[in-house]
């Protein structure tokens, strides 16, 4: 594993008190218990038993937003990167007002280099803080990133559209193009 893999997986095993979550009461023994160790196997590096642990949580309570989410971190720091998204999501969905959800799903968009989806979810994320210390978080999420961006190359983030002359123009290249094609086969 490459120092960058470690050094981005020792970060996000950290779980800052405004991450910290315990299942509500409401929950079943084996959704709580599997939680837990889920938890636990997060905390100290075992992701892969997170997630199974984790993967049990769900089965057992569908709609529990931080098992989504736990689940969704654990599944990044094994690599299965669409996987984690799509829990990420899932949380975001079931609850919208989840600063967990959105902070891990900006962090996880910066560290793919996908800085708009990044920024969008940041976005949403600020309007879910609730203390210091997330509003912490997420200005030095947006600082590191903000500081990536000014030392980094710039890269074209290709979500605008392209211009009605811009089409023509390559339309017309390409007509050329192929006339020429089958004008020279000819």
């Amino acid at each position: 594993m490459t120092n960058t893999a470690l050094s981005i997986q020792n970060e996000l095993v950290e779980l800052p008190d405004a991450l910290q979550s315990s299942p509500p009461p409401t929950l079943s023994v084996q959704a709580r218990q599997s939680f837990q160790e889920g938890i636990t196997h997060l905390q100290s590096g075992e992701a892969a038993q997170a997630v199974a642990a984790l993967s049990r949580c769900i089965e057992h309570a569908p709609d529990f937003t931080d098992a989504h989410v736990f689940l969704g971190m654990a599944q990044a720091l094994t690599y299965n990167i669409y996987p984690a998204i799509d829990q990420l999501e899932t949380a975001a969905r079931l609850d919208e007002h989840s600063f967990a959800a959105h902070f891990l799903m900006a962090q996880l968009s910066f560290k793919l280099r996908t800085p708009q989806k990044g920024y969008d979810a940041a976005k949403r994320a600020l309007h879910c803080v609730k203390t210091i210390e997330q509003r912490k978080m997420l200005t030095e999420l947006l600082r590191e990133e903000r500081q990536r961006e000014h030392n980094g190359i710039a890269r074209p983030w290709f979500n605008k559209p392209f211009s009605l002359p811009v089409l023509l123009l390559f339309g017309s290249a390409l007509a050329a193009l192929i006339i020429a094609v089958v004008t020279h086969i000819h």
